[in-house]
């Protein structure tokens, strides 16, 4: 017989964390609007952000990447947005704000290459940053 896991309870370590769901910024209107609001620099990106106006959605947190081409070839640009889609996975559900878009953009020979633990404390640092 397979012994099947409990679910979580409430006592158990993270079952107070909430996760907000993601979603991905893919307009070209969105990306624009971010790149006129607040900007934070990082070693290995750089990050964008803006708080969306009352008539948009405000129920979700929006995040987009981009690597331009002096990042370097495909190969290099998808490793470094992948990197960035993984640090966003990992920090914005707890720490980014319902009703924002963010925006990462990689940096030549820094994101691909910086520490991911350092990438998500830059991360956690620019978030704490906007939000002031």
């Amino acid at each position: 017989m397979a012994s099947q896991t409990p679910p979580p309870s409430a006592a158990s370590p993270g079952a107070f964390c909430v996760k907000r769901p993601l979603m991905t910024l893919t307009q070209r209107a969105d990306f624009l609007s971010a790149a006129r609001a607040a900007r934070v620099p990082t070693p290995a990106f750089l990050l964008q952000a803006r708080q969306r106006p009352e008539g948009e959605a405000a129920d979700a947190i929006r995040v987009g990447f981009t690597c331009s081409k002096k990042v370097g070839n495909a190969v290099a640009r998808n490793r470094a947005k992948r990197r960035l889609r993984e640090i966003a996975r990992a920090v914005l559900p707890t720490e980014g704000k319902d009703g924002w878009d963010y925006v990462l953009i990689g940096r030549k020979d820094a994101t691909a290459t910086h520490d991911f633990q350092a990438l998500k404390a830059d991360l956690s640092r620019a978030l704490r940053k906007v939000h002031r």
